[in-house]
């Protein structure tokens, strides 16, 4: 299993980076937050998860090993695959999900695209003795908040991607009007595909 890539990042797109170890260029699938840290040419470490498929060998990225096991945890419950694992880690921190869990909280879990009222209701029951107990204590889950934020990490997913500091601010306000009208936390992903698709048309 790879645990960890480390090296320069060589290239970023909208769900993945490029991370160039002994001249080797790896690709890491990831969430917009882990993104957003990343800088072109910069050193990056990156914890990491090999999923393995018949046809098929995807590494996921993420900030920490804390992230890296809750997501292989996320996927010991049915119907959770990587991908779907990997959105939950986009919306809620690893604590933020274990506290959800432990107090039965629906309505966080719900926050995730892809999971119903149903689904959340049967991930509640399968994750209740996986996950553990958080590890912050009290107060708001430490990580990037469900509701508020998304400015700071579009902008900074942007940045990362190499954008001018203008040219990220432009994008941000185009697809205001679209994360204002979404129901909920807007989510970051669908946002950050948004404003690159405002930036291809304006250059």
């Amino acid at each position: 299993m790879i645990a960890f890539v480390s090296g320069k990042v060589a290239a970023l797109a909208p769900d993945s980076a490029v991370v160039e170890v002994g001249g080797i260029g790896i690709a890491v699938q990831c969430a917009p937050n882990t993104l957003s840290g990343l800088r072109m040419g910069k050193e990056a470490r990156l914890a990491t998860s090999l999923v393995v498929r018949e046809d098929s060998l995807t590494l996921y990225g993420f900030v920490d090993d804390d992230e890296r096991q809750t997501f292989e945890l996320l996927q010991t419950a049915s119907g959770v695959g990587p991908r779907l694992a990997q959105a939950m880690l986009a919306v809620h921190s690893p604590d933020a999900l274990r506290r959800a869990v432990s107090t039965g909280d629906e309505k966080t879990l719900v926050a995730v695209p892809g999971i119903g009222k149903k689904g959340a209701q049967k991930l509640l029951l399968e994750l209740k003795d996986r996950l553990g107990e958080p590890l912050g204590t009290g107060g708001p889950a430490i990580g990037r908040p469900v509701a508020t934020g998304w400015r700071e990490q579009l902008h900074a997913a942007l940045i990362g991607l190499g954008y001018a500091t203008r040219e990220a601010d432009e994008a941000v306000s185009a697809v205001a009007p679209q994360a204002d009208a979404s129901d909920g936390a807007p989510q970051v992903g669908p946002l950050l595909k948004a404003a690159l698709q405002s930036l291809n048309r304006a250059r």
